[in-house]
């Protein structure tokens, strides 16, 4: 079990998904925790169950995509908790629905592309942009963000994702040597597929070949990867960081 008493953690993406099976986890190890989404009643519904749970937590409504917004959530973390511990910075989205589930980069329109790009590697440099100074200020921290193992193979029809996620991953290493004196640590995950709203509306043979292309026969769950977020974060993992941790069942390795 991992120890987090005393320590803030904020969490984007929280509403459902990876985001959520961390927040609660970051709750249950002993953190307060700020969760940061789109999805308002979700939000609030998790930040509700942590605090049935016994732990404390606050939703804060909150489009990464948007300066003020993430602006806003750093500053109300720092206004009623005092400090900022750690951030998964996990808020993306897969697809624009007016292209479909996948769709050729040709098909692409540039309002489409930025939409993605926006959300999941612009907003990813916002949440560092203002999580670092807070974790300046009191000479520590530890950051993790979601890339995704379309960003370490190609994703046929999913161009824009694939390149967010590649510049997450390239944006963590250049943060984590330009901070690292500072006593901030900076890491990545990399999830393969895991059952999460992004695989719903997927039809069920491909989702067969899907589960048939992890090496471990199966998809994985929100919660493995929170597991990984949370020992990233931990001091058991005090020496590492830059480090872009594979969690795909072994999707990659093949």
């Amino acid at each position: 079990m991992y120890q987090f008493q005393g320590k803030v953690a904020l969490v984007t993406g929280a509403s459902s998904g990876i985001g959520k099976a961390t927040a609660i986890s970051f709750a249950r190890a002993g953190a307060k925790v700020v969760l940061a989404s789109r999805g308002i009643a979700e939000g609030e519904k998790t930040a509700r169950d942590i605090q049935e749970e016994g732990g404390e937590a606050i939703f804060v409504r909150t489009d990464v995509s948007k300066s003020a917004d993430v602006e806003t959530v750093v500053h109300k973390t720092l206004d009623t908790y005092g400090r900022l511990d750690c951030a998964f910075n996990n808020a993306a989205i897969f697809q624009k629905s007016s292209v479909g589930m996948v769709s050729p980069l040709t098909d692409w329109s540039e309002e489409d592309w930025n939409y993605i790009i926006d959300v999941n590697l612009k907003g990813m440099w916002l949440c560092l942009k203002y999580e670092i100074p807070a974790m300046i200020e009191q000479g520590s921290g530890a950051i993790v963000n979601t890339a995704s193992v379309g960003a370490i193979v190609g994703v046929v029809g999913s161009p824009a994702y694939s390149a967010a996620k590649g510049g997450i991953i390239a944006l963590m290493k250049a943060a984590a040597i330009e901070y690292a004196k500072s006593g901030i640590r900076i890491n990545a995950v990399s999830p393969g597929s895991i059952k999460t709203k992004m695989l719903d509306n997927v039809p069920a043979d491909l989702l067969a070949q899907i589960q048939a292309g992890h090496p471990l026969g199966r998809i994985g769950k929100p919660e493995e990867i929170a597991e990984a977020v949370l020992w990233l974060c931990s001091d058991k993992a005090s020496f590492v960081t830059g480090h872009n941790l594979i969690i795909d069942g072994g999707y990659t390795a093949q």
